[in-house]
């Protein structure tokens, strides 16, 4: 089983999201970490107190079975070494990871679509080996659906409304750089809406789901285990 570490929201998660368990062809088992706000993992600075929070909850994951562990913000990219040498299982923090390959076998720059752009920085790029990657940034920083839904937890979600406002932030990838040939998703509560991306652009998109995939084929050779543990909020 994949683990997946779960920050404290509130926000309904449609299937595609990391968060509903019907997304995945495969059982796998959650654990929300207590204290882990969208905030805190958004902290530009870097909350450094969520390291062992997180290394903790791991821990209890790896004890009920699991064989790798995953986050639901891919803002932890900033933590991706401390948490992994304190663990005995691969982890694999954020879909941000994949940006060396994605650029490695597209021989270009990789667009980074993310949550909110303002607290993107260089170090969540070095802490997944991604800095010497070329990379241009497009947040949902002005996105008000997004925003209000994911972020800061003030309204309810609309998907259609969000989905548009996918579209919207593609394009101006797009349009403002046209050197892109390959997207990674950040965050991962927008693989509900990847197929509004891929009708705007034939370019390769990895998100969280793809790597979790890829890491469950890698570990487990596509064995399925019966057992599923139940969605924690």
């Amino acid at each position: 089983m994949i683990g997946i570490l779960m920050l404290e929201t509130t926000f309904h998660r449609p299937i595609g999201d990391i968060g509903n368990p019907k997304t995945f062809s495969f059982p796998v088992i959650y654990k929300t970490v207590k204290g882990a706000t969208v905030a805190r993992a958004m902290d530009k600075a870097g909350d450094s107190e969520l390291v062992d929070l997180f290394v903790k909850a791991a821990k209890v994951l790896e004890n009920e079975g699991a064989k790798a562990i995953t986050t639901s913000c891919g803002f932890l990219a900033i933590f991706q070494q401390e948490i992994q040498r304190a663990l005995t299982i691969p982890f694999f923090s954020s879909s941000l990871l994949q940006i060396p390959f994605a650029s490695c076998v597209t021989g270009g720059t990789v667009g980074v679509m993310t949550a909110k752009k303002s607290s993107l920085t260089a170090r969540h790029f070095k802490g997944v080996g991604a800095d010497h990657a070329p990379v241009v940034i497009e947040g949902m920083d002005d996105q008000p659906a997004f925003t209000s839904a994911i972020v800061d937890q003030t309204e309810n979600l609309n998907e259609n409304a969000v989905a548009k406002e996918m579209e919207q932030v593609t394009y101006r990838l797009l349009e403002k750089h046209p050197e892109v040939t390959a997207i990674v998703l950040e965050c991962t509560n927008m693989p509900p809406y990847r197929k509004k991306i891929q009708a705007i652009t034939d370019f390769p998109i990895f998100d969280i789901n793809a790597l979790i995939n890829y890491m469950f084929d890698a570990i487990l050779g596509g064995a399925v285990n019966s057992r599923c543990h139940d969605l924690s909020m």
